[in-house]
């Protein structure tokens, strides 16, 4: 079981104290770090108005990081599709892959500004949760509802920065079968016109799709035959259902013989549980910060986190997320690790981890790969 393949997402964090050109020189370092420690592929999310987190452009920060390494995947978890065309998307990969052909991950997501509509309802799963746990312990706390942060002033004025006056948002699914008819080269308009993206067509990349629940991004994923992976560190309460919901829906393609999922998690190891847990005293005031809607805070030091006054609130506001991090020794992570991939069925893994010092986040890094590749 431990032998599935273990990823790395990384937001490009910026800690407290510190700058966007340092958080940047840190995941250069990072990738490299993570390629000689074995893990297979290095991701790079999207985030907008976070003064916590410099990872505004995948893309940009892909093709940094590619120049830096050699042999390790490198990707998008994900390019946000709701403020792009297929077309920029296509191109901007292609351009990546020209130089570094390959390597590419091309994780396509549906937010990046798209109001959020209505809450979509729950979806049965076969696996039962009782009391908050699966059959093999696993932690699947109550959903969070994000409806008051989609309608913050941040993410209003996101929505506003990040669109053109007038502009719509194309329908997601219509969106990824144009990126995939761009990439194969086959693109017709709805006049019969032929657009050959140079570069881009015929790239050797891998299309994901990103998805938290098991609504239309599952779906999307499953009937385009593509690889799929959801977020246990972002929405833990639904992860099941979104695995369940893209096998579901699942056909097979040219690409893709079988459903493929991947599965993303919270983590900091240290030698101990103690010291762990002390690195990521943070990790609550941080995602406190970003379910506010003020967007993600530099990550506080230890002391610095200790030094906010909770509400019942506060806590109530982040106890999903806190609740479901994996931290402690190697040992213990490994084994929640696998307790995760049991519940859902992964076929890999994706490990996210902030911590404030840099050197503390490769040691975690580091210690879980080892750990991982002894079993």
């Amino acid at each position: 079981m431990s032998r599935i393949p273990l990823g790395v997402l990384d937001l490009v964090p910026i800690s407290s104290g510190s700058t966007a050109a340092e958080a940047l020189r840190n995941t250069v370092d990072l990738a490299r770090q993570a390629e000689r420690f074995g893990y297979s592929r290095y991701w790079f999310a999207e985030h907008h108005l976070n003064p916590g987190v410099a990872g505004a452009s995948p893309a940009v920060v892909l093709a940094l990081t590619a120049s830096a390494t050699s042999t390790i995947r490198i990707g998008s978890g994900a390019v946000q599709l709701g403020h792009r065309t297929a077309l920029s998307t296509v191109e901007e990969f292609g351009l990546i892959d020209a130089l570094h052909p390959g390597r590419l991950d091309l994780g396509l997501g549906r937010s990046g500004g798209r109001p959020s509509g209505a809450a979509q309802e729950p979806r049965p799963t076969t696996t039962p949760v009782v009391d908050g746990r699966t059959p093999n312990g696993l932690r699947i706390p109550p959903r969070f509802s994000f409806e008051n942060l989609a309608g913050s002033p941040r993410f209003l004025l996101q929505h506003q920065l990040l669109h053109q006056p007038g502009a719509r948002p194309q329908d997601y699914g219509e969106q990824v079968e144009d990126i995939l008819a761009l990439l194969r080269g086959d693109y017709r308009s709805a006049d019969g016109l032929e657009a050959h993206a140079v570069p881009g067509e015929g790239a050797d990349v891998q299309v994901w799709i990103l998805g938290s629940s098991g609504g239309p991004s599952a779906d999307v994923a499953g009937r385009n035959g593509l690889r799929f992976a959801t977020n246990y560190h972002v929405s833990p309460a639904t992860v099941l259902e979104a695995a369940e919901g893209y096998r579901a829906a699942f056909r097979p393609s040219d690409d893709l013989e079988k459903p493929y999922v991947s599965v993303s998690a919270d983590v900091v190891v240290a030698e101990d549980d103690e010291t762990a847990r002390e690195l990521a005293t943070g990790y609550g005031l941080w995602v406190r910060s970003i379910r506010t809607g003020e967007g993600a805070i530099p990550f506080p030091t230890p002391d610095e986190a200790l030094d906010h006054a909770w509400t019942e609130k506060d806590l109530t506001l982040v106890a999903d997320r806190v609740d479901t991090q994996f931290t402690g020794s190697p040992g213990r992570v490994a084994d929640q690790l696998e307790q995760l991939q049991e519940a859902t069925g992964a076929d890999e893994l994706i490990i996210t981890t902030i911590t404030h010092s840099h050197a503390d986040r490769v040691r975690s890094y580091r210690l879980l790969a080892q750990e991982w590749h002894r079993r």
